[in-house]
């Protein structure tokens, strides 16, 4: 069984996406590449793309094939798909572009596997919230299943990037033509690496139950309430240790455009590296359904392979200052109302 895909990568996406030295103004990138998105739709096409910012539709944020708000890459001409990738080239790094098509690729798989209609690698939507500008706030998402990219932007500044969720089933193709395909590769095998180095007393505390939970914990919540930290802090680990703890940090920031990660682990090391927690839950073995999470003052992650027989992986970056910019924005209005 085929179902045509239609994938977006090619040489205008791995253009759009490099840059010279010297850091880039990525919120003007966004808004340039926002308005000549807009400006390529239909009036039609733009009143099903574009809510406004205060509209509750920017935080119906979800993980599993539903339908959508936005207009999905099946509904685009060719020249159009051309700018989409231009815009979400403004967010993610080449890794996490690899990363994206991966997931939606895996749509493709799921059909031919189970012959669903559902299982489409162009059922991924854009939706813009609010015009693109230099002064007040607006956003942009890109979502399908397991895809969610939700950037928000004010003054002229990226102000969140999170909720960012990404998942892939199956997590390791076994059978067929891409057998042996793995897009989350480095989510798991870092993490294991990181668990193989605590023993003892340490591990016990790491591991902070014998059974992995079904799912991530937070869900898809508006604002994230993880609880207190689990596991070990960095600051109690051993050199090794902490050094795998901040590799894998990065795996998860390796997603975003370079100065958007280098800001974000700016940010992480301002509030302390040293309360940074990882903690595990479920088996340690391959094929063992497993959950863990990294968990410092300013972010939470969240990932789990539990399902489909711990072949199906679940994995989100929350900001635990406010996911959608909630806080900052708040913030903004507040001194706006002020004067």
């Amino acid at each position: 069984m085929k179902k045509k895909v239609a994938l977006f990568a090619g040489p205008a996406l791995a253009v759009s996406i490099g840059w010279a030295a010297g850091a880039p103004d990525i919120a003007a990138e966004m808004i340039d590449r926002a308005r000549h998105f807009l400006m390529s739709l239909d009036p039609e096409q733009r009143a099903q793309a574009t809510f406004a910012f205060e509209d509750e539709e920017r935080f119906n944020w979800h993980f599993i094939p539903r339908d959508r708000e936005g207009l999905s890459y099946g509904e685009f001409t060719p020249p159009q798909r051309r700018l989409a990738d231009r815009l979400l080239g403004t967010v993610l790094s080449h890794e996490g572009i690899a990363k994206a098509l991966g997931i939606m690729y895996l749509e493709q798989i799921l059909y031919e596997r189970e012959g669903r209609d559902i299982r489409d690698s162009d059922r991924y939507y854009f939706t813009v919230f609010d015009e693109p500008s230099p002064s007040e706030p607006w956003g942009w998402r890109v979502e399908g299943h397991h895809l969610s990219l939700n950037v928000t932007l004010n003054g002229g500044e990226v102000v969140a990037t999170a909720p960012a969720f990404m998942g892939s089933n199956p997590a390791i193709v076994e059978e067929g033509n891409h057998t042996g395909l793995e897009v989350l590769a480095a989510e798991q095998t870092v993490a294991r690496e990181l668990l193989a180095l605590f023993e003892g007393q340490t591990r016990e505390r790491v591991i902070f139950d014998s059974e992995a939970p079904p799912d991530i914990l937070t869900g898809t919540s508006r604002v994230a309430e993880p609880g207190d930290p689990l596991g070990v802090a960095h600051r109690e680990m051993t050199r090794e240790q902490g050094q795998k703890l901040v590799e894998l940090i990065h795996v998860y920031l390796g997603r975003l455009r370079l100065d958007l990660a280098k800001e974000e682990f700016g940010e992480i090391t301002s509030a302390g590296v040293g309360d940074v927690h990882f903690a595990w839950a479920g088996g340690a073995e391959a094929g063992d359904p497993h959950y863990y999470r990294i968990h410092g003052p300013t972010f939470l992650v969240e990932y789990d392979n539990t399902q489909n027989d711990a072949n199906h992986i679940h994995s989100v970056w929350r900001d635990l200052r406010g996911d959608f910019g909630r806080d900052l924005l708040a913030e903004h209005y507040e001194n706006a109302h002020s004067h």
